[in-house]
């Protein structure tokens, strides 16, 4: 009787010790796909405020979540809906959406325009109902070796006060010098990347539907650098942005 109940014991403790583990990992994949998720990456599209290797977390509550359109860590797709949220996005939020050419992508970029705002870019310059973005300023110009091009940096101050640096090609591509007006359509708003001459966004697929938002960027918790080997672990680490509020 008495090793029956030890064995009995031993069972009950590995019993609860595999299900404290199934609660946390539910716990876990819900708060994943409802409040709060991570992100790296990939691209150069909105460089320098995101680099290629930021790790970041998004809000997925702010805006209403988007519940999952996918069975986790595959591509069959279920259906999906977005519930009420604490506010809309507004212009110059970085936000992650779900990409309106192939909704199982995710990108990021910001919000330049919402509803019945005209957009248009002369002269590299981007206009929001006929005025600039914000006030913009060179500051300066280097060599992007990914890109393998020049670069010329301009700080955005909006009238709210928020600041954001842009980038330019120093000879950007023609298509890029002047676009629009379009004005963007109801519960839509429109995108582009804070690297201007190599974005792929609103100018080209369109306004996105608030349907296809997923969060918006909040702080990068790592960051590494592709470009530098391994064993140069003190380079290869971006430890100046561990921990940075994304703006």
């Amino acid at each position: 009787m008495r090793e029956s109940w030890r064995i009995s014991k031993k069972k009950s403790k590995f019993r609860e010790f595999f299900e404290s583990i199934g609660v946390a990992l539910i716990a876990a994949l819900i708060i994943r796909a409802l409040v709060i998720q991570s992100y790296r990456i990939p691209t150069g599209s909105m460089k320098d405020t995101l680099m290629i290797g930021d790790f970041l977390l998004v809000n997925k509550f702010v805006y209403g979540i988007n519940t999952p359109n996918r069975i986790i860590g595959t591509k069959v797709r279920i259906p999906s809906t977005r519930l009420p949220g604490i506010r809309q996005p507004k212009r110059g939020d970085i936000v992650v959406f779900r990409f309106p050419d192939d909704v199982t992508v995710d990108y990021i970029k910001r919000c330049v325009a919402v509803a019945g705002d005209t957009v248009e870019v002369r002269d590299t310059k981007l206009y929001i109902n006929g005025r600039p973005e914000g006030e913009e300023k060179f500051i300066g110009q280097k060599w992007d070796r990914e890109e393998n091009r020049n670069i010329k940096y301009f700080r955005i101050t909006k009238e709210n006060g928020q600041t954001y640096v842009i980038r330019k090609a120093g000879n950007p591509r023609q298509q890029m010098k002047n676009w629009g007006p379009i004005i963007v359509p109801p519960n839509h708003i429109f995108m582009m990347g804070d690297n201007r001459d190599n974005s792929y966004d609103s100018r080209m697929w369109g306004a996105l539907t608030m349907d296809n938002i997923v969060g918006e960027a909040l702080v990068i918790f790592f960051s590494w650098d592709k470009m530098e080997p391994l064993w140069h672990l003190n380079r290869k680490i971006r430890w100046e942005r561990i921990f940075s509020v994304i703006r």
